[in-house]
């Protein structure tokens, strides 16, 4: 059996389903633990064929897990489909226009992502039944990775316990493995309690929760030049306390997101910050509340996975776009400032081994890039909630490209390209590839040990949850 051959052409056969998928979950746009039809369109498609689906795990309600097979490896896919708020926008439509009635928006591409990942499963459900080698594909439908923290969720709640390996894609403007590190962290509230007064006629009367605030803020400002290198700190007025000057401010809060290469530097920050706070209540005569609204953990790179699903990447390929894909592509090339355009199109042509007019004419990057082990020196300092995944499994991410180069995530202009055909071809060229490097793990099980070991070597088998005990989904950054 030729392994190669059979994914191309199931991928062939499976593309226009793919394609809707994308399509529809585009469509639907729907916010964080509210992705009720894009769940359902997914679930719903992997039972009618033939997996056996486990809906509303790990207590949310949009949050499932599809199996099919038996026996080990036991490989496991993630699939996201949360929109992203404010980034609404009409597909190909080269300016900012969103579309009436809509707020959210796929600015992050995880209507592909989800399309791509149940596109790879089906693809290994039917290389299963026709290689008959032992094997599990359970794909995992997870919601709120935006701002709700569902992988974290699931993985406290034991969902990624009895996989051997977890394969993950998600868009960019590139085609390669993304095997680098990330940061974990912690969202956390700090909340202070004084006394409201007139701040003219009676000002030695009130005890400002806003100050309290600004003096906490201020030491942690000065606690930064304290950290190791690539821990952030950010944060954000919740409640300033009311809008009259005159009265003194009896409540206040802050927000902050801590951030370091290693959750457990995240606890060191977190001890920190309460020290800062508690000197801030006594400073100001108020009381202070602290509480953590949820977390995630750092992300563990995998050389050996990463390694294996690369090659199986470069020998499959990237995504096959037409000239249909190229001049949708040329309207957003075209709307860029003429010195990123020209750093646009140097930076591809050189990715992809062509001229510079050769790839001003078809913009997108269809080359793939190997794995290089000094990828996995790079920290990235955003956050992914796969980081709680690779801490109970080998986990690596691939990329493939739904829009083109210099596009930043989180924007109208992705939402705009991933709604086309780009994010289709995107969606399968990943759905192909994940699924062509699952069948190499399928065929030599012992790549998932080795990926196994290497992993123990890092953990020593201990997961530590950033989600506090007791805490319910939906009921953190957003409430």
């Amino acid at each position: 059996m030729d392994d190669l051959k059979f994914i191309k052409d199931d991928t062939a056969k499976r593309f226009a389903e793919i394609a809707d998928m994308n399509q529809k979950v585009w469509s639907y746009a729907e916010a964080d633990y509210a992705e009720f039809k894009s769940a359902e369109l997914e679930a719903k498609i992997l039972e009618d064929n033939g997996f056996k689906v486990e809906r509303g795990i790990a207590d949310m309600p949009t949050a499932f897990m599809a199996r099919y097979g038996s026996g080990h490896p036991v490989i496991g896919i993630t699939a996201e489909y949360d929109a992203l708020p404010g980034l609404s926008n009409e597909k190909g439509v080269a300016e900012h226009k969103p579309i009436p009635g809509q707020t959210h928006g796929h600015g992050c591409g995880h209507c592909a992502l989800g399309a791509g990942a149940v596109g790879a499963a089906l693809m290994l459900k039917d290389w299963l039944d026709e290689a008959k080698v032992p094997g599990t594909i359970e794909l995992y439908g997870t919601p709120a990775e935006e701002n709700g923290f569902g992988k974290s969720f699931m993985a406290k709640a034991g969902c990624f316990d009895g996989l051997d390996c977890c394969i993950n894609r998600h868009p960019n403007s590139i085609n390669s493995m993304h095997a680098t590190k990330a940061v974990g962290y912690y969202v956390v509230r700090f909340t202070f309690k004084g006394v409201s007064a007139h701040a003219a006629a009676a000002p030695e009367m009130g005890r400002s929760a806003l100050d309290a605030v600004e003096l906490m803020n201020v030491g942690a400002n000065y606690l930064r030049e304290h950290l190791v290198d690539k821990a952030r700190m950010h944060y954000a007025y919740l409640d300033a306390g009311g809008e009259a000057p005159n009265v003194v401010q009896s409540h206040a809060s802050v927000l902050y997101y801590l951030r370091a290469p290693k959750l457990s530097y995240c606890d060191y920050m977190l001890a920190r910050m309460k020290d800062m706070a508690r000197g801030a209540a006594l400073m100001t005569g108020t009381q202070e509340t602290v509480e953590v609204l949820g977390g995630l953990c750092d992300v563990i790179p995998n050389a050996t996975l990463a390694q294996v699903c690369s090659d199986a990447f470069v020998e499959i390929g990237g995504p096959d776009f037409d000239e249909n894909d190229y001049a949708i592509a040329r309207t957003f090339l075209d709307i860029l400032p003429e010195e990123e355009k020209a750093k646009v199109i140097k930076a591809g042509a050189k990715e992809n081994g062509v001229s510079e007019e050769e790839f001003a004419k078809h913009p997108l990057n269809t080359k793939v890039e190997p794995f290089s082990e000094k990828d996995m020196d790079y920290i990235m300092t955003g956050s992914t909630d796969l980081g709680d995944v690779s801490y109970k499994c080998p986990m690596v991410m691939m990329s493939a490209a739904t829009c083109i180069p210099g596009t930043s995530m989180h924007s109208w202009q992705h939402t705009a390209m991933v709604g086309t055909s780009i994010g289709d071809k995107g969606a399968a060229c990943a759905a192909r590839a994940m699924a062509y490097a699952a069948t190499r793990i399928y065929r030599d099980p012992a790549i998932a040990e080795k990926a196994k070991e290497e992993l123990f070597k890092v953990t020593e088998g201990k997961f530590v949850s950033p989600i506090p005990d007791g805490m319910k989904p939906g009921t953190g950054i957003n409430s």
